[in-house]
């Protein structure tokens, strides 16, 4: 054990420079992060409302919250429905997208790769699919359908229980080609060659098994990388609703569980209910990942 302290104490002292380039941020995401954790998990065992000095409860929060919190049931069926689908889907759609786009030659692969792309880091995305889906006449959908003598009368896309929550779906997956995209463009890109060469001579016929012996085992890290984030944005999921269904949505058909845990640390002040609950969602995260992780370093190369 001393052995090993001493060979880290070594390479900290041959690597000083590069830890010292790491200083900064590890300084920020510690002050930031790992400690904004920790003291999220304490205070979810107080009562604190941001005005007096926190108070010890115990399990108080949990209790309250598996048993006494009906509007937390339909925040976590909505979020599971947007993990579920959203996210496994949302993977797949990137993972396809990255792989067909790499066939195209370099400026034609760029130009696919910006488009792709864009929507995720577009700040009004949201005016777009407001007016495709706006409940009056000049609605984009609403218009479209009335041209074609299918529907009477305008369709509430956005205030009836019945689309609201399919409507966010669809946005969300739409908005949802961003950093995990790029990720397998870049695993793509970087796969050597001559593993083709090689698998075409012992035996690999075409792209598909090419995809499943050769290119997905290659790409762990970014399958890996691109699973955390997709996991992350699946449950956490909060900006699209309130963007195109209002904070609460009607009924809260779109309500989520970031969104209720936003609704008492920001308008109830109740900060120790909802720091329990952001603890609980952090963990069903890393559980998660977890599973997400183990079935990777089981199929691929990490």
């Amino acid at each position: 054990m001393k052995t090993d302290f001493k060979n880290i104490g070594k390479q900290i002292v041959q690597n000083r420079t590069l830890y010292l380039m790491m200083l900064p941020f590890t300084i920020l995401f510690v002050i930031f992060t790992v400690l904004s954790v920790i003291v999220a998990i304490g205070l979810g065992f107080t009562s604190y409302n941001l005005v007096e000095a926190p108070q010890f409860a115990g399990f108080s929060n949990y209790v309250r919250m598996f048993l006494d919190d009906d509007l937390l049931l339909k925040a976590v069926r909505n979020t599971l429905v947007f993990a579920i689908v959203t996210g496994p889907l949302s993977y797949f759609l990137c993972l396809f997208f990255a792989w067909m786009i790499n066939e195209f030659p370099r400026y034609i692969r760029m130009l696919l790769t910006f488009i792709f792309y864009a929507p995720s880091i577009s700040g009004g995305v949201f005016i777009i699919w407001t007016y495709i889906f706006s409940g009056d006449s000049y609605g984009f959908i609403n218009s479209f359908l009335m041209n074609l003598g299918l529907i009477a009368d305008p369709i509430q896309w956005l205030s009836d229980t019945t689309y609201i929550l399919p409507i966010v779906i669809i946005v969300q997956l739409w908005s949802s080609l961003g950093t995990s995209f790029l990720s397998f463009i870049a695993g793509l890109q970087g796969i050597d060659s001559a593993l083709y060469e090689a698998g075409a001579m012992d035996g690999i016929k075409n792209r598909f098994q090419e995809l499943r012996y050769i290119t997905l085992p290659a790409m762990g890290p970014q399958l890996m990388f691109a699973a955390v984030m997709q996991i992350g944005a699946a449950f956490s999921v909060s900006g699209i609703c309130v963007a195109l269904a209002g904070n609460p949505s009607v009924d809260y058909a779109a309500y989520t569980i970031v969104m209720h845990i936003g609704d008492y640390a920001s308008a109830r002040y109740e900060m120790g209910y909802a720091c329990a609950l952001s603890t609980v969602l952090f963990t069903a995260m890393i559980l998660t990942n977890e599973f997400v992780g183990r079935f990777l370093r089981k199929h691929t190369n990490l």
